[in-house]
């Protein structure tokens, strides 16, 4: 990808409503992001060429409200909970045909996949932050996750 092309999607990202943006093309990777945070770490990618752009936040306008801040851990039960690191679609096995990622009682290993989310048409793997046991499941499967949005408390 050219300089010229990274430069016309920068003045798109910032031109419009999204607030994460996640280009893998090849060996080349770009994320723009205009959260407060940056995402979290999803599945280790190893890559020739990495760029990572921050985006000043766009200034809302008229037609669009600014969205509550998304508070990234659950206080409720015991346990980490693992959280939505984008907005997409939550897949919790690696194909319709085959089982699940991880059920409820599963032990689970940090960095170990615990289910995929879709977004802008990229799967991402969401790993696991913490070791522990499974014990509560708080998406569907193919539910629409958002930002922050915890999936897996982690006992």
């Amino acid at each position: 990808m050219e300089i010229n092309e990274v430069k016309e999607l920068l003045n798109q990202f910032n031109d419009s409503n999204l607030t994460e943006f996640d280009l893998r093309e090849g060996s080349f990777e770009l994320y723009m992001n205009k959260n407060q945070t940056s995402r979290q770490t999803a599945a280790p990618i190893q890559t020739e060429q990495s760029v990572e752009v921050p985006v000043a936040a766009a200034t809302p306008t008229s037609s669009t409200t600014a969205e509550p801040e998304v508070e990234p851990t659950v206080t409720k039960g015991d346990g980490q909970v693992i959280t939505s690191p984008i907005v997409g679609i939550v897949y919790l096995q690696p194909s319709p045909e085959q089982a699940a990622y991880k059920s409820v009682g599963d032990a689970v290993k940090q960095g170990e996949t615990v289910c995929i989310i879709e977004a802008m048409k990229l799967l991402n793997e969401i790993t696991s932050d913490f070791d522990g046991t499974i014990t509560e499941i708080l998406v569907e499967n193919e539910d629409v996750v958002e930002y922050g949005q915890p999936l897996f408390r982690i006992g």
